[in-house]
């Protein structure tokens, strides 16, 4: 007698609704769960037979990749933009947990990679330093944006050096905004030293990794583009041809049209 079990899990903050199929596509199970991992695990290991499990790629998926991937036998994070049915009926938590399991059930997810073991601090690496990255951007925006709704003219960059600071602050004769572009000049001042601070972090991880060195043997590949390829794209392998990899590493040929 097949005893496999298809676990579909929608995730939220608080709480996990499961529901548990059997291979005839009848649910033998359904619960809700705290999202907590000694529940969860304690809640499989209840359970006989050889478990698959599928969730939606979310908040909380790399953390249940890791906690579940050891005590199942196929774990798949799907992308529920890709999981069409998953749009379909009524929505509430119930359904879609069930409509999970049957999908898995079914063989009709699109999976999400989630990384092998090997590169986990890189990737995490990448990930903070590509955040600070924005929001330094956004700071920088900011403040170009405050000095033009006063009509104040800041192309170029000098707007952002120190030695130009106490210039520029002079054009504003509101005290109320020049006080406002101080502020944000103090969080453009620590997200510089936080992403120096995360650059020289990334930078040394990738060192421990040897295809670094080999990647940056390609034109336009720096130390940092190739620190956050080996982080983003982990291997090669989980990609069906090159040409996908080309394009999911940016170095595929781009066709422009205009209409």
């Amino acid at each position: 007698m097949n005893s496999e079990k298809y676990i579909g899990l929608d995730v939220h903050q608080a709480t996990i609704s499961v529901a548990v199929m059997d291979c005839r596509g009848k649910v033998v199970m359904e619960s809700i769960l705290e999202t907590k991992a000694a529940t969860l695990l304690e809640f499989l290991a209840g359970l006989r037979g050889t478990l698959s499990v599928t969730f939606e790629e979310g908040t909380w998926a790399a953390w249940l990749h890791d906690l579940l991937k050891p005590h199942v036998q196929k774990l798949v994070v799907c992308n529920p933009r890709k999981t069409a049915l998953l749009k379909d009926g009524n929505k509430n938590d119930r359904i879609d947990a069930r409509k999970l399991a049957e999908l898995l059930r079914l063989d009709n997810l699109k999976p999400v990679y989630h990384g092998q073991t090997g590169v986990p601090m890189l990737r995490e690496l990448a990930r903070s330093y590509l955040t600070l990255v924005k929001d330094l951007t956004r700071v920088m925006n900011r403040l170009k944006a405050m000095y033009r709704s006063w009509a104040i003219p800041c192309a170029g960059r000098d707007v952002y050096y120190t030695r130009h600071r106490a210039e520029w602050l002079s054009k504003i004769r509101e005290a109320g905004v020049r006080r406002r572009a101080e502020h944000l000049y103090q969080q453009l001042d620590m997200l510089q030293h936080l992403r120096q601070q995360a650059r020289r972090e990334l930078l040394a991880e990738s060192r421990k990794h040897a295809i670094t060195a080999k990647l940056r043997q390609i034109p336009s590949f720096g130390p940092i583009r190739a620190a956050l390829a080996v982080a983003l794209i982990q291997t090669p392998h989980r990609f069906r041809t090159k040409r996908q990899l080309w394009a999911y590493s940016g170095l595929a040929l781009e066709t422009l049209t205009s209409g």
